[in-house]
């Protein structure tokens, strides 16, 4: 299955990928949760400052890190600061979250909440690539219609600006006095896959879609990354969820090798540096997250390129004529 697409998003996709057509993006747009984090292994108070430097810190392997091909970072801690220094320059593509999430709530309480004086424009403004919604949503929720409608929205917001919408759906059990099951995991994301592609969404951010903790087979981690991919349309790349970095790789490999374009990672590559500290937080930094990256890269090869889900524009001498009319 193939989609189509303007030549504005088009590009916008290409920054975002290597020339194999993978995504290998770093992800530092965590807020509270991070702040949650870094506060836990601190002796004193973070404040702002300390805050923004451990996220700048992050963001600053980027032009040591070849194979990092994009960066996934928040308005007020990353992208100002992080393009005014030079960290996230013209060679990797810059997604961009529009929402704030309480995780003090439930998930199945997470209502959708946008960044204050943050837009689609916004995003396309500053030279984004590509807008993120991270949505906790089940195919079943009695809430589903009002966050189809919020999704339906950005779609067109996106195809305004002519920038791809990159959607996060994390799925969930209706029952908090238990996790999904392997087969109620499977079959939720499959379903809100089919739903989210017909609604014209350009990439999915998608978590692994098998209970780790119920079994850790790799043929049966294959086969349900293979349903996963069969009912997706549009290109679909793995996100980490904090799980340790090797086990990341080991579903990254599987999820690969089933068809996805790549990864959208952030805490399996730099979760343990929140517990470091001085130089040993340096080195972590400065020396695992690109190796880490650089091993990711690797296993992504084996991913179907995004271009394979994704026809090019047809374009004639006047395409421009009309463009953006």
């Amino acid at each position: 299955m193939t989609t189509t697409t303007t030549l504005g998003k088009y590009r916008h996709l290409s920054r975002c990928a290597n020339d194999d057509g993978h995504f290998i993006i770093l992800a530092v747009d965590h807020r509270a949760n991070l702040w949650q984090a870094l506060q836990a292994q601190a002796a004193e108070t973070i404040d702002e400052a300390q805050f923004g430097a451990f996220k700048q810190r992050v963001l600053s392997v980027l032009p040591r890190a070849p194979h990092i091909t994009g960066v996934l970072t928040d308005p007020a801690y990353g992208i100002g600061t992080g393009i005014a220094r030079g960290y996230i320059g013209g060679r990797h593509g810059l997604l961009a979250p529009v929402e704030v999430t309480d995780y003090d709530l439930p998930v199945d309480k997470r209502a959708v909440s946008f960044i204050p004086h943050w837009s689609v424009g916004h995003i396309k403004r500053v030279g984004g690539d590509g807008v993120k919604l991270l949505l906790y949503y089940h195919p079943a929720a009695p809430d589903r219609p009002d966050k189809e409608a919020i999704v339906k929205r950005l779609v067109e917001a996106c195809a305004q600006h002519d920038i791809p919408f990159f959607l996060e759906p994390i799925t969930y059990s209706l029952d908090p006095s238990r996790e999904l099951s392997t087969a109620e995991l499977r079959q939720a994301t499959v379903a809100m896959v089919r739903t989210f592609c017909q609604m014209g969404v350009d990439v999915l951010k998608l978590h692994f879609p098998v209970n780790i903790h119920e079994t850790t087979d790799r043929a049966a981690w294959l086969e349900a990354c293979a349903e996963v991919d069969a009912a997706c349309s549009v290109p679909w790349a793995l996100l980490s969820a904090g799980v340790p970095f090797e086990t990341f790789c080991e579903q990254a490999r599987a999820a690969c090798q089933a068809g996805a374009s790549g990864v959208i990672v952030g805490r399996a590559v730099w979760n343990e540096a929140i517990a470091r500290h001085g130089d040993e937080r340096e080195a972590f930094i400065e020396q695992v997250v690109p190796q880490r990256m650089a091993e990711l890269a690797a296993v992504c090869k084996a991913g179907r390129p995004w271009t394979a889900r994704v026809q090019p524009p047809a374009v004639s001498p006047d395409w421009y004529v009309a463009y953006g009319d």
